[in-house]
């Protein structure tokens, strides 16, 4: 059968969505599946047999699972779709059981408003009918196009909500799901705010790039989102998540490399707070993912591999005990004269020192970061023990210097 390339073939299906995608099935002679720009289906077309798995799946789910998405885009698929106004022929994807497609992406000016998926597996595609398909687009664009106005209206609404949550001006649970549901969205029993900070300004590229990766992660789910200039804050929902913090860890470090690798940006930092159950401290998993992200910068050495607050041990409490000794003008007598004799020598003592405890008292380890042999380190240890009359195993003395010398260092850099 060949149709020719008239968008009046279409001109009887803008009674829904689903007349749609089924007119243009019946004309392309295969299944059909329309998505917005995050891969939620806004309809699809009634099919008898020799459906993939992907498409069953995208149905019963109402958006393409993820690990399909993540295919097209390691196929160079995805980046094709959003550079070209052109139908792209798809070929199969065993391993996530996605069919051979053709697909093309519905363009108004130079965003995506979303995508017509045609299985093709036995159906040959011919000119012909790619011209159709992009005369299919023109139409489907009127439809996507609401859709994107209605879901960037509500994403307006939600805004100043999320601001009160982060701000903590929200303190009454039931007022809280109560505006949340007026939104449409479902905070959960178990929640965390994560924080991807970008190293340069956010271009309407990246945001654009951003907000779709938000969309089409499945597990955890973003329920909300919103950049303040070059942090990208997310409310994640964790409920049934099995062990939420590993996959908090998991969801930042995916997040951040998807980016990088798709947009070849600097790889961003990220950082979550910790898992709450109840709404009204949003506003604090909020604080300790800033915190996070702080403290990284002090320490980038130190916590290079930490994202959760969780992670930061000790040193979430460095700011509050910095205040406390500023406030008591506490000092320690043992590190003053450790650094008194390191300006007199030019040694390096409150850095052996410093190692040595990092290491948890290793000193095989410390004196490889010290790039030192392990007898010099011992030497150091032994001076250490009678310059600054400190005893190396009273745990308690361990700890407090060790704690002195991270706020010092820490002041130092806030200078």
């Amino acid at each position: 059968m060949s149709q020719s390339a008239d968008p009046k073939s279409f001109q009887d299906t803008f009674d829904s969505p689903e007349g749609l995608a089924d007119r243009i099935a019946e004309i392309l002679e295969c299944p059909i599946t329309i998505e917005d720009a995050n891969h939620r289906i806004i309809s699809y077309s009634r099919h008898d047999k020799n459906v993939d798995d992907a498409r069953v799946s995208t149905i019963i789910r109402r958006s393409v699972p993820e690990d399909v998405i993540t295919s097209l885009w390691e196929n160079g698929v995805m980046t094709r779709l959003f550079e070209s106004s052109d139908p792209v022929f798809v070929p199969a994807i065993e391993k996530v059981g996605l069919g051979n497609r053709v697909a093309i992406a519905v363009h108004k000016h130079h965003e995506v408003l979303g995508f017509i998926w045609a299985q093709t597996n036995d159906t040959t595609i011919t000119s012909d009918k790619l011209s159709l398909m992009k005369d299919a687009a023109k139409l489907v664009k009127n439809q996507l196009h609401q859709h994107h106005l209605k879901k960037k209206k509500t994403e307006a609404d939600y805004h100043e909500f999320f601001w009160q949550l982060l701000a903590g001006h929200l303190q009454q649970p039931n007022e809280i799901n109560r505006q949340a549901r007026r939104f449409g969205l479902e905070i959960g029993d178990f929640f965390s705010i994560a924080i991807i900070e970008f190293d340069d300004d956010v271009t309407q590229t990246i945001e654009k790039h951003a907000y779709y990766l938000t969309e089409t992660f499945h597990q955890p789910y973003v329920v909300c989102r919103i950049f303040d200039q070059n942090q990208l804050i997310i409310l994640v929902n964790l409920e049934s998540v099995p062990n939420p913090r590993k996959k908090l860890h998991t969801f930042v470090e995916d997040f951040k490399g998807k980016l990088t690798n798709r947009l070849n940006i600097s790889l961003p930092k990220g950082a979550f707070g910790l898992v709450y159950s109840s709404p009204v401290y949003i506003k604090d998993s909020y604080r300790q993912a800033i915190s996070v992200l702080e403290l990284k910068e002090q320490f980038s050495s130190a916590l290079q591999h930490v994202s959760g607050y969780y992670e930061l041990g000790v040193y979430q409490f460095l700011h509050e005990l910095s205040a406390i000794r500023n406030r008591d003008n506490y000092r320690n007598d043992a590190l003053d004269r450790l650094k008194n004799y390191d300006r007199k020598n030019r040694s390096d003592m409150v850095a052996s020192l410093h190692a040595y405890l990092a290491c948890d008292s290793n000193v095989y380890n410390a004196a490889k970061k010290m790039h030192v042999h392990a007898n010099t380190l011992n030497y150091r240890l032994k001076r250490i023990t009678d310059i600054g009359e400190i005893n190396l195993k009273d745990p308690n003395q361990k700890m407090t210097l060790y704690l002195d010398i991270l706020i010092e260092r820490m002041e130092q850099d806030d200078l």
